[in-house]
Parts: structure tokens; sequence; C-alpha cells
């Protein structure tokens, strides 16, 4: 015990210390950025004005109000202060909306499209992968090329060609928007279903990616395990097949679970990009939103949710590793 608490403890700093230096990154790299957000909604506002006084002082007003004005790092500690507080400051393109009230609503978008997709992909990936690897013959050599197909297509290749074929060409579901754009979000029948029907492309899009590069590790994992000396010696004992596989598959899911866990925690940055292409109203539509708009909070808001779902994965699985593997608890009892 005395070991995992060790072991623990080292995990949890190294975590503490990736987070303090993903919120600076997350803080300087937007800044970075050319051009001045500020002007834009500035310009917005001192629309008709003809006074360049007067457009002078509304621009510096917004400079004020939002704080550019002044050092960076001075605009840095007071970006600390606010995280603390959970505030994340306010928007400049959707001004005077704050960060994290857009957040909050385009964050669950994304969850309840990702996490079941990547789910679902994961299950199927290693059903199929294992069922591959135990088989082999005709059954392996007729699903690896598509395996390996789906596992070097990228997110937005898949969104696109489903997009055409069963979008554009045969007209099965809708190309764009998470709901009809006739629709305001209420609860009635009518607009679940609308959300269900524009569901349908890109939850494929993202299922058909995760199946390919899961099903190629498991198959490859197990295809190493069935080799294994302790399979060879256990079947020359004579236990059941059944008994053996069921060891084989278990020590073949270890990598498959650090996968799973990796995936969720970049579900919100992995296949953004398939939100972008079908322009649902999820993290990655904000997300392309803020950066043609350089709005500096956004940005940062978007990509602090990415990095903490990144971290608290990858501590998961350190936890979930130190408990179900026992290379791991042998290493903390020496």
């Amino acid at each position: 015990m005395k070991g995992y608490k060790k072991y623990y403890f080292n995990k949890t700093m190294w975590a503490l210390v990736t987070l303090v230096i993903a919120v600076i990154l997350n803080f300087i790299l937007p800044r970075l950025m050319p051009g001045d957000p500020v002007s834009a909604i500035a310009s917005r506002a001192a629309k008709g004005m003809t006074d360049q006084t007067a457009i002078q002082k509304v621009y510096e007003d917004y400079v004020r109000t939002f704080g550019i004005n002044k050092p960076l790092y001075v605009q840095f500690f007071h970006f600390v202060a606010n995280l603390f507080k959970g505030n994340l400051g306010v928007s400049f393109v959707y001004y005077p909306r704050t960060v994290l009230d857009i957040l909050s609503k385009s964050v669950w978008w994304t969850i309840c499209l990702q996490l079941p997709a990547i789910i679902v992909g994961w299950l199927l990936g290693n059903i199929l992968g294992a069922i591959a690897a135990y088989i082999k013959g005709a059954w392996d050599k007729a699903v690896l090329p598509a395996f390996l197909f789906l596992s070097n297509m990228p997110a937005f290749g898949m969104a696109i060609l489903l997009q055409f074929f069963l979008g554009v060409q045969f007209k099965l579901f809708p190309t764009s928007l998470g709901y009809g754009y006739d629709l305001n979000p209420n609860m009635s029948l009518h607009f679940i279903g609308s959300v269900i029907y524009h569901y349908q492309l890109p939850f494929w899009s993202i299922v058909l990616i995760t199946i390919g590069g899961q099903a190629i590790g498991m198959r490859s994992m197990s295809i190493y395990e069935l080799n294994a000396d302790y399979v060879k010696y256990s079947r020359f004992l004579g236990i059941k097949d059944r008994k053996i596989v069921r060891y084989v598959f278990r020590n073949a899911m270890l990598p498959q679970i650090t996968g799973l866990a990796l995936s969720l925690g970049t579900m919100v940055g992995g296949a953004l990009v398939a939100e972008m292409i079908f322009s649902y109203p999820g993290l990655g539509t904000t997300l392309l939103t803020a950066i043609t708009g350089r709005d500096y909070p956004l940005i940062s808001g978007c990509t602090l949710i990415i990095t903490i779902m990144v971290l608290i994965a990858n501590f998961l699985v350190e936890i979930v590793y130190g408990l179900i593997d026992p290379r791991v608890k042998a290493a903390q009892q020496e």
C-alpha cells in the first residue's frame, strides 16, 4: 500500500505540473496570433459614426473593457485569478456573452455526440479485432484491409465521404447543423426527432474512424498474446481453449483501455473537425469561430477544456493500470 501511495503521488504531481504549463500555453499562444480582435467589435459599435475622435474613444473603451491594453504578465495574473473564480472572461466575437455561458452550451453537444460514438467504435473495433486474430484465415484477410483503410482515414475525410454520398447524393440525412434551422431548442418530440436525424452522419463518421484504429490494435495484441509461451504451455497441459482465450484477451485489452481513456480525453479535440464540416453546434464549430475571430478568451476556454480532459483521462488510466496490471503492482512492492 505504501508503494501505491508513492505511485499515485508521483502521478498526481506530474499532472499538476502539466496543468500549470498547459494553462500558461493556453493563455500565451492565442495572443501570439496577428491582428487586433477588438477593432472588429469597435467597428460594429461605431457603425454610422463619422467623428474620428468618437470612433477612437469607442475603440479605447473596448480595449479597457477587455484589458488588452495592460502588459501581458498583468493580463496573465488576471486570467489565473479569474480561473479560480470560474470566470473565463467575456467573448470578443459573441460580446457581451461570457465564455463560460458559450462553452456550457456547446460542450454538451460535443459530449453527447462523441462520447457514445467513441464507446460504440471502441467496443465494435475490439470485438472485430479479437475475432480477426482468433479466427484468422479468410475472415482476417477480408477485414484487415478494411481496418487499415479506416485507421488511416482522417476524421474530416470520413465526414466528407459520408456527407457527399449519404447526404448529397442519396439525400438520406441532412448535411449540416444539429437540428432543423427553423426550430428552437425545446423538449418536444419534433425537436428531439430532428436532433436524432441530424445526429446520424457526425456520429457514424466518428464511429467508423474509431473502429479502424481499435481493431488494428486489438488484432495485433491478440496475435502477440496467442503466440506467447504461457498460451502454448497451457494448451500443452490440456487447459480448455475457451479458458485460455479469456486470459489472452484480458491481457490484450490493457493497451486498448489506454486507447479508450485517451480517446475519451481527447473527444473534445480529436474529432472536432468532423463537427466543423457538419456545422454541428459543438465545441468544434465554437473553436473555429473563435479562431477566425481571434477571440482570445474563447480560444483559451476551448483549449483549456481539451487540456483538462486529456489530463484527467491520463490520470485515470494510471489509476486503472495500477489496479489491474500485475506488473505495476509488482513494481510497487519491490
